[in-house]
């Protein structure tokens, strides 16, 4: 098949590389230039997006990113570029097309328990700009589109948590987190490849929710530094359940994130480039 990546950064990069491994033809846009031999690369802006010189596109991956957080830095990268794809992609034979979104749709942050089932009620703008992006997809291609929701992605450097374990002494209550390697994101989106009957959405998670100032004060422990306090036992977050992902065949091969971050200590890998 020809597969199309909408965006090509750390986590595009491993599954179009899988991909081609597996015998495909792998094409990239991205807004800065690409180097990898096994893909065709082409630099355009999303929001004018021409496919017209591309040979038939069979599948496509959507993995856009914002470089700010801001409402304003997800309405124009998310929101402002369905429409021009859904467009550009009109004179091709889609066959599916595979949106990366986020668990950040799911508002809850009182520790509840949430999986696939669990109803999409969004806390803030960039979760409610997520959804009507989710649902712009799956109007334009309510056969093709299958929306992917990972939790927190790691698994490439533990520099943001070493700082983190560093500068506090204190956290605000009990928070839970979930995540993701990036090794399992990107092998379950190649995995989608042999999914005959896709459903619409997948959360891609670990299935081990942790409480942050636990993981935080491991990090301390490795350190050899004071461990944080904890000021307050009120429950903030949400603990994820991947129920549909292992429904499809596939296995994780990262669920204690402790070893993937003392691995990442003793062995940092080099930097990577954004794209």
């Amino acid at each position: 098949m020809h597969i199309l990546f909408i965006g090509y950064g750390k986590t595009s990069q491993r599954v179009a590389k899988q991909l081609f491994e597996q015998g495909h033809q792998i094409s990239t846009i991205s807004q800065s230039p690409k180097t990898d031999s096994f893909a065709t690369h082409l630099i355009q802006d999303v929001h004018q997006l021409d496919l017209s010189c591309f040979k038939p596109i069979d599948w496509v991956y959507v993995l856009l990113s914002p470089t700010q957080s801001t409402v304003e830095g997800y309405q124009q990268t998310y929101l402002d570029s369905v429409q021009p794809i859904v467009t550009a992609l009109k004179q091709h034979p889609i066959q599916r097309i595979v949106v990366v979104s986020s668990t950040r749709v799911y508002g809850q942050n009182a520790g509840e328990v949430v999986n696939d089932e669990t109803a999409i009620h969004p806390a803030d703008a960039q979760g409610e700009i997520l959804q009507q992006m989710e649902q712009a997809y799956l109007n334009a291609y309510p056969e093709q589109c299958t929306i992917i929701r990972p939790s927190g992605i790691y698994g490439t450097s533990v520099a943001r948590m070493q700082k983190m374990a560093q500068s506090m002494t204190m956290y605000p209550n009990l928070h839970w987190s979930n995540r993701i390697h990036i090794e399992d994101l990107s092998r379950f989106l190649s995995h989608m490849i042999h999914v005959e009957r896709s459903e619409k959405s997948y959360i891609v998670t670990n299935n081990q929710p942790q409480l942050l100032h636990e993981v935080l004060q491991w990090f301390q422990q490795q350190m050899s530094l004071p461990l944080l306090k904890v000021e307050s036992e009120q429950v903030t977050g949400k603990k994820l359940y991947a129920t549909r992902m292992e429904k499809t065949g596939f296995q994780l091969k990262h669920r204690d994130c402790f070893e993937d971050y003392l691995a990442l200590m003793k062995n940092p890998p080099p930097l990577e480039k954004e794209g």
